[in-house]
């Protein structure tokens, strides 16, 4: 695959973000993708699927803007994001910035690295508490469990 296709397949999954296609999402992914963020942190295969499936679904008013996508060599590439949304938790406003890291091999994305600032992320979502114990191991642990039996107990009714 071409470099420029490449370029392409990050830009589709993030189009495809924008329209809150999971499916497409997914489909940019290989089988056995391994994914990371600070709030669910290490996910693989089918775990990450269902967690876009999940977060798609439950979006409110969420919208996504994507830039800047680098090809950093040997199928590495790098882009950032913005999402607007609400918080279903709190109903509380978010602007969260992003950069992505991905590698791709065969025409697919193995692996997907999101970065971003849990004390900044929690500052929005969670407003005083996050902003005064946001940068706290404990707290950002907890948001981390929380996270991950969400995603668990979604993954349970499919």
């Amino acid at each position: 695959m071409k470099d420029n296709n490449m370029e392409a397949l990050v830009a589709e999954f993030y189009t495809a973000f924008q329209q809150l296609d999971y499916r497409a999402m997914n489909n940019c992914y290989s089988e056995d993708i391994v994914f990371f963020d600070p709030v669910f942190e290490l996910l693989k295969g089918n775990q990450v699927r269902m967690m876009w499936k999940m977060l798609c679904s439950s979006a409110k008013d969420f919208s996504i803007q994507f830039d800047n996508i680098l090809d950093r060599g040997d199928g590495y590439y790098t882009c950032n994001w913005v999402a607007r949304y609400t918080f279903s938790k709190t109903g509380r406003p978010v602007i969260n910035r992003v950069k992505a890291h991905m590698k791709i091999q065969d025409g697919k994305i193995t692996e997907h690295s999101d970065g971003f600032s849990l004390h900044t992320w929690s500052s929005q979502a969670l407003g005083l508490p996050g902003k005064l114990l946001g940068w706290n191991r404990f707290f950002q642990r907890r948001i981390k469990n929380n996270a991950r039996a969400k995603l668990l107990a979604f993954i349970e009714t499919q």
